[in-house]
């Protein structure tokens, strides 16, 4: 068997379909702006449909519009005739998507839409077809060669109509001031959602799990007191319980070295009389970025008092799939 260039075959593949997204790009023009506004003035949902490869595109573009602030859902256009019309309501924007613009599934269940008076974009690579003409809206992805050496296998047409989606998505997230916070609280589960909706005073150790001593506390019994609660640090406290100092198993070697008698001296003589401290309402992505900047593997947690209400190290963070 001959020698096959696999490597020039994939290039060539991602050549054409460039040249596809190239095709795309005056594509998004003013039929672009008046989906958008259409979608942006729907009452309900966007609803997508497409048959066979165009319906597996179709269902990325829902599920990215559903992420990043449009609500919306895909509908098989076979089932739809089939009962899952029930699912699409007048308020509702409905996505047909096919290249040719005569898939018979969405054809069919076209003359139920319109009398539903439910708005229709199109997504073709024919702006004369049959579905482009029926609709509110008609965009187009413009015609271009499939990667496919055959040029039967859905290839540059999916990427270009992919694109499109995303093209859509991404201007109605910034028309809507769509935040970070915003696409976490759909993303609860993923480690974005945990960096964006975790809290301090979700990870904190509070209680007696918080490592305190007074401030007449000889170092020997603040050493205790780190092995107790095991976060290599004991926070340091006055009479009226607000912090004055951290103690940490740093400061142990540093204070070894000084060659201080530990049974005798106070921790307020060694403790560190300006520690790094958080609040708890603090988001713990920004609780990671203080230690990070102030080069520190745990922080006390105090409330508006000063008073320590938690402890927090890395460890708690790595824990919690912040870091």
């Amino acid at each position: 068997m001959s020698a096959f260039d696999f490597i020039a075959a994939g290039q060539q593949v991602i050549v054409t379909e460039q040249a596809a997204l190239d095709t795309l790009k005056p594509y998004i023009n003013d039929a672009f702006q008046q989906a958008c506004t259409l979608i942006l003035a729907a009452k309900g949902r966007v609803v997508v449909m497409g048959m066979g490869k165009s319906g597996h595109i179709g269902n990325k573009i829902a599920a990215t519009l559903a992420s990043t602030g449009t609500p919306a859902f895909f509908v098989h256009p076979a089932e739809a005739s089939h009962g899952d019309l029930g699912m699409i309501t007048a308020d509702d924007v409905v996505i047909a998507i096919s290249n040719s613009g005569e898939a018979h599934e969405i054809l069919t269940i076209l003359p139920v839409i319109k009398r539903m008076h439910v708005k229709l974009i199109s997504i073709t690579a024919n702006g004369n077809s049959s579905l482009a003409q029926f609709a509110d809206v008609s965009l187009e992805i413009g015609k271009s060669e499939e990667a496919c050496p055959l040029g039967l296998a859905p290839t540059s047409s999916t990427t270009a109509t992919l694109v499109l989606g995303d093209a859509l998505a991404v201007a109605l997230l910034a028309s809507r001031g769509f935040t970070a916070e915003d696409f976490a609280l759909s993303h609860p589960g993923g480690s974005l959602g945990r960096k964006l909706l975790l809290r301090v005073s979700d990870l904190m150790h509070k209680d007696d799990g918080v490592p305190v001593v007074s401030e007449n506390t000889l170092i020997r019994d603040a050493l205790l007191e780190i092995t107790r609660k095991g976060l290599g640090m004991t926070a340091v406290v006055n009479a009226e319980g607000q912090l004055i100092g951290i103690y940490t198993d740093g400061d142990l070697r540093r204070t070894l070295d000084l060659e201080i008698d530990i049974r005798t001296t106070t921790i307020t003589s060694v403790m560190n009389k300006t520690p790094k401290t958080i609040r708890p309402q603090l988001l713990a992505a920004e609780a990671v970025a203080l230690m990070e900047e102030k080069k520190v593997n745990g922080v006390i947690v105090v409330d508006a008092q000063r008073r320590p209400v938690g402890a927090l190290n890395m460890h708690d963070l790595l824990k919690a799939g912040v870091v």
